[in-house]
């Protein structure tokens, strides 16, 4: 399925091919992406998700194709230009060994610095913000490596915010944090989209969760958009079945109000199974 590339959005692509060692992940993929809203991508493992933020943000080079922003080829915008616009959050990220959460949030900032100004009061206001953003105050003289996986991921997830971009990429922003902190991430985000207007394309594997912040869900499958729009129209029993291989009844989410996915495992068909013979 092929999504009608508009010049009104700020991130698309068009015929965009990403491979790693000449095997093709992403196959002439056309893409847009809504300004201002959430966006998450959702598929199985090694359907070209994260392959595919790394293509949008610059990170890996294209066999073909282009990614465009604001309807420029973005490989032939200055990196600098480019920081500044688009953050990202990949999958697994490291730092230096001793690096401490202030000084890795402070690489947020990078970008907006010159040689005449290495360290500004806007630098220091975002830092702060980002830190309180994310409830690191605590631990912001802490080596990062001291700290536990959730903690860690909020301080990535507070770099990035400190980079203060129109476009969050962030891939598998709740990894590594318990259901509450999950919450407290994607509640995190979705003011950042309301209230600031920021453009956030994320992985998410709970699909439940991507149902209830997403405006915008993608599906992908084999490298290529299954199915794009809203969680109603994309989160369906024939959608879970070809993407995922998935049986499973789609509800009304009690809280929510959106579609909530009930997987159907071996151990249910088997219970009916035998739930039906034992009433004949």
């Amino acid at each position: 399925m092929k999504t009608e590339i508009d010049s009104s959005y700020t991130l698309t692509t068009r015929k965009l091919t990403l491979s790693y060692d000449k095997n093709s992940v992403v196959a002439s993929l056309d893409l847009a992406i809504p300004t201002g809203q959430m966006t998450a991508l959702v598929g199985p493992n090694g359907c070209g998700k994260s392959t595919l933020l790394r293509g949008l943000a610059r990170l890996l080079k294209p066999q073909s194709g282009t990614v465009y922003l604001d309807g420029k080829a973005i490989a032939q915008l200055p990196t600098k230009e480019v920081a500044k616009r688009i953050g990202i959050l990949p999958q697994s990220p490291s730092a230096p060994e001793g690096l401490t959460v202030r000084e890795l949030i402070a690489q947020g900032r990078y970008p907006h610095q010159t040689w005449l100004q290495q360290w500004s009061q806007e630098d220091e206001q975002m830092l702060k913000e980002a830190i309180a953003m994310t409830h690191l105050a605590p631990f912001a003289e802490r080596p990062l490596d001291t700290l536990s996986g959730g903690q860690r991921q909020r301080a990535w997830i507070a770099m990035t915010l400190a980079q203060n971009t129109d476009i969050l990429l962030l891939d598998e922003p709740t990894t590594f944090l318990d259901l509450a902190h999950q919450i407290e991430v994607l509640d995190l985000l979705y003011d950042l989209n309301r209230d600031r207007g920021r453009t956030i394309v994320m992985v998410l594997h709970d699909l439940n969760l991507a149902c209830r912040y997403a405006d915008n869900l993608i599906a992908l499958r084999d490298g290529q958009v299954f199915a794009q729009g809203t969680a109603t129209q994309v989160m369906t029993e024939t959608m879970l079945r070809e993407v995922f291989g998935l049986e499973s009844k789609i509800v009304a989410d009690p809280v929510a109000g959106t579609p909530m996915c009930i997987p159907i495992g071996r151990k249910v068909i088997v219970r009916q199974s035998q739930a039906k013979q034992s009433t004949q």
